[in-house]
């Protein structure tokens, strides 16, 4: 119990290190490119309505604060991953082996998940930045586009799954382990591409930070109790990446998290879910919905406010997403923030109740 404590712990430490690190660094980079967006934001990135309420608030924040602070999230799991697993390999023993938690059957799908959306996350966020030519007004990847290049990555991890792991199952409170075949394939895709669509909680100072910390220490939680340490481990790696670049993200924002975190981030809360469900006898998929709540409601907003609009010729919210209603409404952005972030973590410790159940 105590070395598997202390395997979970100190590469979390590590991840949080070589994030605070390297941070100095790439901001340099991104300040000396002005890797900031050249134009705000004109226009919902669903129905294409005018945002004038969002330019009031953000115009300037957006056009001076620099994208890609995703890459400190990512980047320092990418070097803990890989310091444990060569120092493993340079100086065999078995604490150095103990201490590599890179394993097939554990942690090789979430992590590569993690850097096949940062990758897909850095080339939106760089034609965000740049431009180019025949994309959406924003400069970046079109939604479609995201979202097929999302449903194409959970595709293939779910066919693993289902034909290599054998997982056909989801398991549900109180009714225990439902086999649902083939249909896990879909499931797994739409529950990926439903909880992606929750980075647009990105959008205030330290507020993606703090939510996604504490859903990614739900599941290191569920997936230590489940005996699952490596999972437990890679979640707290990246709760530590993401500890340190909420360091510099508290307001003001030395930078954005943008598509490359976010992406990153939610694509694998979804792997890591299931992960925890039917292979760790848990409930992790069902937990979700409770956990990443506060993912679902900013997502259900936008789809809330788009339906609104569109049938009722009426909005529900003055500004989609929900945080950015309750800033437009008058509340500061730190008390928005601090207030997801307490939601956030009661989630957390109801899902991770629910999962364990």
């Amino acid at each position: 119990m105590e070395i598997n404590i202390l395997k979970v712990f100190l590469p979390s430490l590590l991840s949080f290190i070589v994030g605070i690190i390297i941070t100095p660094i790439l901001t340099n980079w991104l300040y000396k490119n002005e890797m900031w967006k050249k134009k705000a934001k004109t226009v919902s990135t669903i129905d294409g309505g005018g945002t004038p309420l969002f330019n009031k608030l953000h115009a300037t924040r957006e056009v001076s604060t620099p994208r890609l602070g995703g890459v400190v999230i990512w980047g320092s799991v990418f070097i803990t991953v890989v310091f444990f697993w060569l120092i493993a390999r340079i100086i065999p023993t078995d604490i150095t082996s103990k201490f590599d938690f890179l394993s097939r059957n554990q942690t090789w799908i979430p992590f590569f998940t993690l850097l096949a959306g940062a990758f897909i996350g850095v080339i939106d966020d760089w034609f965000d930045i740049k431009g180019v030519e025949g994309s959406n007004v924003s400069g970046g990847l079109s939604l479609r586009k995201r979202l097929l290049l999302i449903s194409i990555i959970a595709l293939l991890i779910s066919l693993w799954f289902y034909f290599k792991l054998g997982v056909s199952s989801v398991n549900l409170p109180w009714f225990g382990e439902i086999n649902i075949g083939i249909l896990f394939i879909p499931l797994f895709i739409l529950v990926t591409a439903g909880v992606y669509s929750g980075g647009v909680i990105d959008g205030l100072d330290g507020l993606a930070g703090g939510v996604f910390a504490s859903m990614f220490t739900a599941y290191a939680g569920i997936a230590f109790f489940q005996n699952q340490i490596n999972i437990a481990t890679f979640c707290a790696v990246i709760v530590g990446a993401i500890l340190a670049f909420l360091w510099f993200n508290i307001p003001p924002a030395r930078f954005y998290m943008s598509e490359t975190g976010s992406m990153a981030l939610t694509i694998t809360l979804s792997v890591i879910a299931f992960m925890t469900d039917s292979l760790g006898e848990g409930h992790g998929v069902s937990a979700l919905l409770i956990i990443a709540l506060p993912l679902i409601i900013t997502s259900l907003s936008v789809i809330i406010q788009v339906l609104s609009k569109k049938f009722r010729k009426k909005k529900v919210f003055l500004i989609a997403p929900l945080h950015h209603h309750f800033e437009a409404k008058g509340w500061p952005a730190y008390k928005v923030t601090m207030r997801y972030w307490i939601v956030s973590l009661i989630c957390a410790i109801l899902g991770m109740i629910l999962a364990l159940m």
